[in-house]
């Protein structure tokens, strides 16, 4: 059976909304990356097909590993996945909307959370020999998010340093604080206030960067990290509370992965 035909009948099957979100955002991903081979834009046309490929990682692992996504949930990692590549990449609302990558690294931190909970709590439910507190489930949660948010920050830095690219966002700072400058080496921070601007000289000429010194990506990593903090805290503290009481917190079920009986 082909993978549209399985779709289909899943869909008459489940009645998920989620599917009618992912035919609209493929029907979408798939006008752009036409458009973007029509304008030459080879780098795109990737993005396009990276996010039509991720796009069937929700139905292959329904598939294959017998383990059922929310509709609400799958929904959210449609829509992730468009907003991050097909709007944050090729539309620029990294850089036209502010704390758009902001948003998507609190999502992010959200749901990697469920995903972890998840795993946890079907080892918890299923085994009789296996009894984990709340607190526990709910840390090994937040720490899975965290991993997650650590190896993809990882993965930025890798594409930055090794392909050129700038993943991890530069910005723009007039402070320094730094012991380098240091004529002593003596561990004595020198503090540089109110930069204006900074030369670069290399042998092509001079580059001014106005405004202050250009950092190379930390703020935005160590942002990207804080944000992610904050999503895991929620559905960590979302999921303790779920175990403690699973009827009054039952909305959670819309943010877990569950195993297919």
């Amino acid at each position: 059976m082909s993978y549209f035909k399985r779709l289909k009948k899943k869909y008459k099957e489940t009645k998920k909304k989620s599917l009618l979100v992912y035919f609209t955002l493929r029907i979408l991903v798939i006008l752009c990356m036409i458009l973007e081979l029509l304008r030459g834009d080879l780098n795109n046309a990737f993005l396009c097909f990276l996010s039509l490929l991720l796009f069937t990682i929700p139905t292959f692992i329904e598939d294959k590993f017998k383990i059922g996504i929310p509709s609400l949930l799958e929904s959210i990692i449609y829509i992730f996945i468009f907003s991050a590549e097909i709007l944050g990449e090729i539309n620029n609302f990294y850089g036209n909307i502010p704390y758009w990558d902001t948003m998507l690294h609190t999502i992010n931190g959200f749901l990697a959370a469920g995903v972890g909970f998840s795993l946890v709590d079907l080892l918890n439910e299923n085994s009789k020999n296996i009894n984990l507190s709340p607190l526990y489930v709910a840390i090994v949660s937040f720490c899975f998010s965290m991993t997650i948010g650590v190896v993809w920050e990882f993965y930025e830095y890798g594409m930055d340093k090794y392909l050129n690219l700038d993943m991890q966002k530069d910005r723009i700072v007039n402070k320094i604080a730094t012991v380098y400058l240091d004529s002593n080496q003596s561990n004595k921070v020198i503090l540089i206030n109110d930069i204006k601007e900074t030369h670069v000289i290399t042998s092509d000429g001079v580059i001014v960067i106005p405004d202050g010194y250009l950092e190379l990506g930390l703020n935005d990593t160590m942002k990207d990290l804080m944000v992610n903090f904050l999503g895991a805290v929620v559905f960590s503290s979302i999921g303790y509370l779920y175990i403690k009481n699973r009827n009054k917190f039952k909305f959670a079920t819309n943010f877990i992965p569950y195993k297919v009986r």
